[in-house]
């Protein structure tokens, strides 16, 4: 075989700057072939000094005598798989079933698919054979990837827009005295909520947990008009704890005439699953009115966001010894916000006509 390659000083020399200094080391490999190539080194000799075999060797030099040096910072090592006739046809199919399809769907006792699952589905529905690793090739060029998805709610309330456009016309023609807030809860648990950070490639830092898990819960309302958050601490997420914050909200607001509460459908929320709800509506019915949002509808309560934010920057990872620091810790935060957005896309802001 001949190995004769015909080398300027310039491409020598930048040669021996990419076998130096390449952070790649398939370029590193091409560059030392035709390196030795050049210096009349036998094949048979660069083939078992670099642990390669002679066809990589004759690949590595046709493409340097065609395209030169570009070539090899361009190719990648190996020829590149191409899926042609039936099998591009295949590889169409297997995407359309990973994204439209469950395993399910093809009698798999499975709730997600695996490579290893579809090609079962190749294999004995349609006697087309392929490894895991062409089919996770074909997801990967479509730009298939593994992610975790985002969960959302499936069930929705028929009357939902018209208990939408509802409260829209409600919040606009609030009068300057009557106040209206969104209501809602959360909990806050000595367990951290483990979440993303920086940490060294290949180390996984660890978040210490308490292992018994302790909860306690936050009643919040976020003012329509200025964004202010009032919340109350409980034990339990309840009646009690929800009776607490409107009493908490009628205090804090004397000067309103009413205060317009909109909450979710919770059973606590309402005076008709909540005997404690109903005997303090009936005492202070004139100073506080309940308003319902569509069920199954949490995208609608501005508040969820401050809920969102707070395990973001607070609970989320915590290094907080017992559930005392940690609920210190959430109040410090909540008063140094002050305010919160109340914009979303189902209301315009407070200062719309």
């Amino acid at each position: 075989m001949d190995g004769s390659i015909v080398l300027r000083g310039s491409q020598r020399k930048w040669l021996l700057q990419m076998y130096r200094k390449e952070p790649n080391p398939d370029v590193r490999l091409r560059a030392h072939v035709i390196l030795l190539l050049a210096d009349g080194l036998a094949w048979a000799m660069i083939a078992q000094v670099l642990f390669c075999s002679t066809a990589t060797i004759a690949r590595w030099k046709d493409r340097f005598e065609c395209d030169g040096i570009e070539a090899l910072l361009k190719e990648n090592r190996g020829r590149p798989e191409v899926a042609c006739g039936p099998m591009r046809i295949w590889a169409g199919m297997v995407v359309r079933w990973t994204l439209k399809f469950t395993p399910a769907f093809f009698g798999l006792i499975r709730s997600r698919w695996s490579c290893e699952a579809l090609v079962l589905v190749l294999l004995e529905n349609y006697r087309v054979s392929v490894s895991r690793e062409t089919v996770r090739r074909w997801l990967a060029q479509e730009q298939i990837v593994w992610r975790r998805p985002r969960p959302v709610l499936g069930p929705k309330d028929p009357q939902r827009t018209r208990k939408l456009r509802e409260l829209r016309e409600f919040l606009h023609a609030l009068p300057p005295d009557e106040l209206a807030v969104f209501e809602d809860e959360v909990d806050v648990n000595s367990n951290p909520k483990i979440g993303c950070m920086w940490m060294r490639k290949g180390k996984q830092s660890k978040v210490i947990t308490p292992g018994t898990n302790e909860k306690k819960y936050i009643a919040g309302s976020l003012d329509w008009r200025t964004g202010k958050l009032v919340a109350t601490a409980g034990p339990q997420r309840n009646g009690k704890l929800f009776v607490e914050h409107l009493d908490e909200l009628r205090r804090r607001y004397r000067h309103y005439h009413v205060i317009h509460v909109v909450c979710d459908n919770a059973r606590f929320h309402t005076a008709k699953g909540c005997k404690l709800v109903k005997q303090y509506l009936q005492q202070w019915g004139h100073r506080i009115v309940l308003h319902y949002l569509p069920n199954y509808s949490p995208d609608a309560n501005p508040i969820e966001r401050v809920w969102w934010r707070m395990h973001e920057r607070v609970t989320r990872n915590h290094r907080c010894e017992d559930l005392h620091e940690l609920m210190d810790l959430v109040f410090r935060w909540l008063a140094e916000q002050k305010t919160f957005n109340t914009e979303c896309r189902f209301y315009t802001t407070a200062a719309s006509p």
